[in-house]
């Protein structure tokens, strides 16, 4: 088969590239081999650090190590100054008029609520904004704005880049007062940056591009930076737990990794999305992946806007709306309040303060106590209203709802007969009433458990991670991955549409073929790759563009039928062209890693180079 390129080639039996934009096409020869790239082992050989930053919806924060080993994994705390100690900050970012950054975090929430109103309309407040990347209705483009609380927009990777700068000066400054030792080059560093699981490639990309503008890598192919999955960071942290319970650090406690064979399923609970996977201990203490990452949108930021839709139902006349344009300063800290107590490991009511500016609107319509009458499950109660336990639960009721439904899709399928234990790791998952439901609905056929400090599970997980990238030893594939290829045309079996002849010499061909490399639900090992040969369609064709497709069909026979995607387009010289269609290209791409890496290797002038696909450019 042939690839499609930018310029015409032909097919035989063989392989040869081939582009849709363009005219010549190769395509894919059948068979392919597979071999291990010992290149994963040694990443981070010459690194001195490894800094794994949990880049989360709500909350970041960041963990380091020596690269030599994770033995000792140095937890920074945050917001001591405003009266707390959290292992994570939470995901703020506030710019001034002038659009220059100013705070993250704790800092930026203080500073944006000290701001007057008629200031703070003026200035550019960011809260949730990695849900953005999580949105599969919108592309993932590397211009994207970014809406601020007051309207105002920002470039989004302006708004991700500068999060990550922040983040990126402050562990150095930390690991210089810690270890009393400058970092002067980037070489020294392996940074890993977590992702949802259920990301596209084109929101891993725009991360990596971000940290790049961020100063974190020197270019997009740096081996510097590693992209990693937050369930399987939180996994990694997992296994090396006790397996009777997280609530002991005892070493002489056998631990998940002890016990080859075993599988677990992880829930890994987050502000803005849940991410569901599943492994299984190898007999080298690695994890193999049993089933494709699952999950959506379902996380503790969805509670918060069910609350917020109850206050607008209890705040009616206007009052409300008023409030959200007025006063969202006012209103976002109210929030951050009721995020606290969502998670709140207690059964009990909770008190919310009702700040100045919502009840002096609210009494100029009548006395506020009058507005929560006819709402049951709350109660005003002098400056403060009283939401009972059981209205909390209601709040829960989307988010639980969807991720109990995905566990028993994936728990019912036959394979999965041997998961014993659940485990559910980040913020969300330290409230009682997830807990609570979870417990309901699966305690009788596994074991629940949940690390005391899941929150700094992923985190850790991905310090882990960053020291031996390959210690997730296969992933399945979440979708059938492919290329774009021209065959010799069969009128048996070819669309008559995509018919196309050779100016050249008249070789007729079929365009949009779909050439699968790897199949959905396939395992596949992260440590392998698999090779492809193609061969131009014209014999003078001087370069060829790969098309990659995915699709979440088995397999397809265009690149053109409905749920086919196009993940992106690459160009590869083929400089010599004395050997006219005989010419080969060798195509070596890995499908198991958290990112698309391929090279390519023109066998004629003997020329290798790393294909980067711009997935932000589809």
């Amino acid at each position: 088969m042939l690839l499609q390129l930018r310029r015409r080639q032909s097919i035989d039996s063989k392989l040869f590239p081939a582009t849709q934009q363009c005219q010549r096409k190769p395509k894919c020869e059948a068979s392919s081999s597979v071999y291990a790239d010992p290149s994963l082992y040694t990443m981070t050989s010459k690194s001195v650090f490894v800094i794994a930053m949990d880049f989360g919806t709500s909350f970041s924060g960041y963990c380091f190590s020596l690269a030599s080993g994770a033995d000792q994994i140095r937890q920074v705390y945050w917001g001591a100054e405003y009266g707390f100690k959290t292992p994570k900050t939470p995901t703020c970012i506030l710019f001034n008029q002038k659009k220059e950054f100013k705070k993250f975090g704790y800092d930026a929430i203080m500073k944006y609520k000290s701001l007057p109103s008629s200031e703070a309309d003026n200035w550019y407040f960011f809260q949730n904004f990695k849900m953005k990347l999580s949105d599969l209705t919108l592309p993932v483009t590397s211009d994207m704005g970014l809406k601020a609380s007051n309207g105002k927009m920002l470039p989004a990777l302006k708004v991700f880049s500068e999060s990550l700068r922040y983040l990126k000066e402050h562990a150095l400054n930390t690991i210089q007062e810690a270890s009393f030792e400058t970092v002067y080059s980037k070489e020294e560093i392996t940074w890993v940056i977590t992702v949802p699981a259920i990301w596209s490639a084109a929101a891993r990309q725009f991360m990596r591009l971000a940290a790049k503008e961020a100063g974190l890598i020197s270019d997009m192919i740096s081996e510097k930076l590693i992209i990693a999955l937050e369930s399987e960071a939180a996994s990694l942290w997992c296994k090396q737990l006790p397996q009777e319970g997280f609530m002991t650090t005892s070493s002489d406690k056998k631990k998940f990794e002890d016990s080859p064979g075993i599988q677990y399923i992880v829930v890994d609970c987050g502000g803005g999305t849940i991410d569901i996977t599943v492994h299984e201990i190898q007999e080298n203490h690695y994890l193999k992946e049993l089933h494709k990452a699952s999950g959506g949108g379902w996380g503790g930021n969805r509670v918060d806007e069910n609350f917020i839709d109850f206050l607008r139902e209890i705040f009616d006349d206007g009052v409300w709306n008023e409030y959200e344009e007025k006063y969202p300063t006012e209103l976002q800290h109210m929030v951050y309040e009721f995020g606290l107590q969502k998670c709140s490991a207690s059964r009990e009511e909770v008190y919310i303060r009702c700040y100045y500016n919502l009840t002096k609107l609210a009494e100029r319509k009548k006395n506020i106590s009058l507005f929560f009458k006819k709402h049951n499950g709350v109660v005003w109660c002098d400056g403060v209203f009283m939401v009972t336990y059981e209205k909390m639960k209601t709040f829960f009721n989307y988010s639980i709802r969807n991720i109990i439904h995905t566990l028993r899709v994936i728990l019912d399928k036959p394979e999965m007969a041997k998961v014993q234990y659940i485990l559910l790791v980040g913020g969300f998952s330290s409230s009682i009433i997830l807990r609570d439901a979870i417990s309901e609905a699966f305690s009788e056929g596994y074991r629940i458990l949940c690390p005391l400090d899941a929150q700094a599970a992923i985190v850790k997980g991905a310090v882990l991670f960053g020291v031996n990238p390959c210690i997730v030893a296969s992933r399945v594939s979440a979708q059938t991955y492919g290329v774009a290829v021209a065959q010799k045309f069969d009128a048996a079996i070819h669309d008559h549409s995509k018919k196309r002849i050779s100016e050249k010499d008249g070789y007729i061909y079929c365009i949009d073929l779909f050439q699968k490399l790897v199949g959905i639900d396939e395992s596949v090992n992260i440590n392998e790759d698999a090779q492809h040969y193609f061969t131009p369609v014209e014999a003078d064709q001087t370069e060829a563009e790969f098309s990659f497709y995915c699709t979440e069909k088995q397999d397809a026979q265009y690149v053109d039928e409905e749920g086919m995607e196009c993940l992106g387009s690459c160009t590869v010289p083929m400089p010599d062209t004395k050997l006219g269609r005989k010419r080969q290209l060798k195509l070596d791409i890995k499908f198991g890693l958290t990112e698309f890496k391929a090279t390519c290797t023109d066998i004629t002038s003997n020329q290798r180079r790393t294909i980067t696909i711009d997935f932000l450019s589809v």
